[in-house]
């Protein structure tokens, strides 16, 4: 099917199928088993888009994703912001452990972990940093010893996103305490409902408590659990960083249009023949505004020069940096835009939106560290990206 016989379906599909308030309420779910759905109409988007494929337009049909090209996928994300659609669908379920199984698990363990990631049946979270262990990650020691036919996991983990909400998690934990640190770590993936997870979540500045920690006390797996090879969990679990960086930053979101930067501006500063009325704020959102297109324009360029492969580079990093510490600038002009309207917690003093924009602010700031610090990733960048010496 040419390009354009596909747009002309894809948009045809569209229009009659995303309901009406995922064209504005900027909406969508992170699914699992203990999800609840407050808008009949989030469900019946992921269950539509699903049944396509098309919540993983690109993963293989065999795993009941989409099957589409590079190119069918750019000209979905498009059809789909035509109509202000929201993705039916988030989480590390999509972005993370999912394109990892593709690369280095077993035809048995795609069929078994894919399909319910499509459908949007089952939550996944990330076990990676320990209390001890954070930047230098692989100095982690959460263990697991061989016990016949199974793993035996004890230790901990911090920051795990979701985990209070997860339903599955995928983790670094170490097999052998004899090899060198990066050669001694596995990669396995087991169910947050076994006997002996605990979870504890973390209260953070914005007011929410997605951080948890969790805690394995004689956690028992099976073995085939385990992504790829004993001791090649570094190898995997470096490649889902890069899956995770390049999501974090922005590379192949879909993104909703709700209430852009300058008309917030129009409407807080002033508007003076159609234009921000604030000569310095103006300026400030153009030259914001000017980056996220040569931001949005480089992703592009680097999907098409990567036609031959799903895989993310080293570019990931230049991506995480530069879509987070852009994303950190424009939520620190929203709270200049909005003033002392941008100062609410709580209250009949402030709207729904403006309580947002202040904790969304606040949440920002671990834009910098989550995935890798801004730090890592120049490092990253000089020795990966632009071949400067150690």
């Amino acid at each position: 099917m040419s390009l354009t016989a596909f747009r002309e379906e894809a948009r045809s599909w569209l229009d009659q199928n995303c309901p009406p308030t995922m064209r504005s309420s900027g909406s969508y779910t992170s699914g699992g088993r203990k999800v609840r759905y407050h808008n009949p109409e989030t469900k019946t988007w992921l269950d539509r888009m699903a049944e396509r494929g098309w919540t993983a337009p690109t993963w293989p049909r065999e795993y009941s994703g989409g099957g589409l090209s590079k190119d069918e996928e750019r000209v979905l994300a498009e059809e789909m912001a035509r109509i202000n659609a929201s993705a039916p669908l988030s989480g590390h379920g999509l972005t993370m452990i999912g394109p990892a199984i593709l690369e280095f698990g077993t035809s048995e363990q795609c069929s078994e972990h894919l399909p319910p990631i499509v459908r949007g049946e089952i939550r996944w979270c990330q076990g990676y940093s320990e209390p001890g262990a954070g930047s230098d990650l692989a100095g982690l020691q959460c263990r697991a010893d061989e016990d016949g036919d199974e793993f035996v996991i004890n230790g901990s983990k911090i920051w795990t996103s979701g985990a209070d909400q997860a339903d599955w998690i995928f983790c670094l934990v170490r097999t052998d305490f004899d090899a060198s640190k990066h050669e001694g770590i596995s990669f396995v993936v087991f169910d947050m409902d076994s006997p002996g997870v605990t979870v504890s979540p973390i209260e953070l500045i914005s007011g929410s408590s997605e951080f948890c920690q969790t805690f394995f006390d004689n956690v028992r797996i099976p073995k085939r659990n385990l992504i790829g090879e004993p001791g090649q969990g570094w190898t995997v679990g470096k490649r889902l960083l890069q899956y995770e960086r390049s999501s974090i930053g922005g590379r192949g979101a879909t993104r909703q249009r709700v209430v852009t930067l300058d008309e917030t501006a129009k409407q807080y500063a002033g508007e003076d023949k159609g234009k921000i009325a604030d000569d310095d704020l103006r300026q400030r959102v153009i030259n914001l505004l000017q980056d996220d297109r040569a931001y949005q324009l480089t992703i592009r360029r680097s999907y098409e020069e990567a036609q031959n492969t799903q895989a993310p580079s080293f570019l990931s990093s230049f991506f995480k940096y530069f879509g987070t510490e852009q994303n950190m600038t424009r939520q620190d002009l929203l709270m200049d835009i909005l003033g002392t309207s941008g100062l609410g917690w709580k209250g009949s003093g402030f709207d729904g939106s403006q309580l947002g924009s202040t904790r969304g602010w606040l949440r920002s700031k671990a834009n910098s560290i989550e995935g890798g610090t801004s730090e890592v990733q120049l490092n990253i960048i000089a020795k990966r990206v632009l071949g400067l010496p150690d």
